[in-house]
Parts: structure tokens; sequence; C-alpha cells
């Protein structure tokens, strides 16, 4: 295992993506040689995990000689990122189930994505840009930017491996617009919503609707935080 996240990390690298290595998963938890880290869950190994990210190929032999540690992209350089709940990031991706891979008018995203065993899909595009204020309100919506960091494939955590729904060689490594991205996620959500409304009452009140509660552990992005 050691040796694929070495190789992916080089992978990442050699695009021009830095990396930073973090905590590695002994089994029962994200765990670290800081005799002084309470961390359980995914984190940086390094503390200046921002100022040190690397693409230098000795960089990396050091970082993953001996532990099969996390990899780690960090975000606001190259690209951002957005997080969202399952529900979401398939309706985004695949639009209705109209058939394997086949996009409909709802599913128009054409860029990176990583998915979580526990159901989060991350969506990689281009650094820059405002947050649409209609997936901004939203507590199961995270955006990573500067300060932020997102786990790449085959990151192994807690829950399960991370993997990749549109992996960058699909789109040869292209991002796409920060808009054009998020206004696919809002006609997805606005699908979404439309398609639970449809239902009868009696079955709205069996189902919950698509707003999700924030996962626990789950890092906010500096650039989201409200002052109070």
């Amino acid at each position: 295992m050691r040796r694929r996240l070495r190789l992916a990390a080089q992978r990442y690298a050699d695009h021009g993506w830095a990396v930073t290595p973090g905590g590695f998963f002994n089994g029962r938890r994200m765990a670290c040689d800081r005799p002084d880290c309470l961390a359980t869950s995914c984190h940086p190994l390094l503390d200046d995990w921002e100022l040190r990210s690397s693409t230098a190929t000795a960089q990396l032999d050091d970082w993953w000689s001996e532990r099969p540690h996390a990899v780690l992209l960090p975000a606001g350089h190259v690209f951002d990122a957005i997080e969202v709940p399952a529900l979401l990031g398939r309706q985004a991706v695949c639009g209705p189930p109209t058939g394997p891979g086949r996009a409909t008018s709802a599913g128009r995203v054409r860029g990176p994505v990583a998915v979580t065993a526990a159901g989060r899909w991350t969506f990689l595009m281009r650094a820059g840009g405002t947050f649409a204020s209609e997936l901004d309100h939203r507590v199961d919506v995270v955006r990573h930017s500067l300060g932020s960091w997102i786990p790449a494939p085959p990151t192994v955590l807690p829950e399960g491996p991370v993997r990749w729904q549109v992996s960058p060689q699909q789109v040869d490594w292209r991002l796409p617009d920060p808009e054009e991205l998020q206004l696919a996620l809002v006609r997805a959500l606005v699908a979404l919503d439309a398609a639970f409304l449809d239902l009868p009452v009696n079955a709205r009140r069996r189902l919950a609707p698509p707003m999700l509660t924030r996962p626990v552990g789950l890092k906010p992005t500096p650039t989201l935080r409200r002052a109070v």
C-alpha cells in the first residue's frame, strides 16, 4: 500500500499538484508518529503542511519511505474543491438514472471528482472565483480553498479508501471553470428539490429531504468562516 500511495503522490506531482503527507490508517484510526498529536481522523503530518507541500521527487521519496501516509492535496493553489453529499454529487455527475455513464441535462460536470466511503463527493475546479450563494448557505456543502486540503485516492481512511468517480486522467487533467461547475451543482440541487416536492405527501414524510447535517469532524475552509 505504501508503494501505491507513493506512486500516486508522484503522479499528482508530475502534473503540478503539490502534495503533503497525512496520518496513516493503522487499523483503528489515522495515526502519526508525533507523540503530542491527539488527532484520530485524517490530518496533515506536518504542522506547516501548506508551506512544505511539494512536487519534488526526493521529498516524496522521504515522506513515503516508511509509512503508508495519506496523500493530501492542498487546495487554493492549482485547484479549489467543493465537497457535497453523495445524493447531490451523483445527480450532478450522472443526472437521473438513465443508464451507466450517461449524462443528462442535470449531469454536466466534466472535471475530477473524488468519493469517500463515507459518501462525500469532492469536485475539483480551477482555483479562484466566488462561492455561489445557493451553495454557501448549506451546512452539507463545504468549499476547500487556501488553508484547506483534500484526501486523494488511493488514501485509506477509517471508513474505507478514497476513489475517483471521475479521475483526472479521464478529463486529461483539465479543471472545470468554477462558475460552470457550481452552476451544474445548483441545477442538480434544484432537480433534487423538485423531485422531492413531486412525491406524494405521505412519501415526503417518510423520506428525509436532500439537506444533510455537516459530518462530525469535517474541516471548514477558512474562507467560509463568518464573523460572529
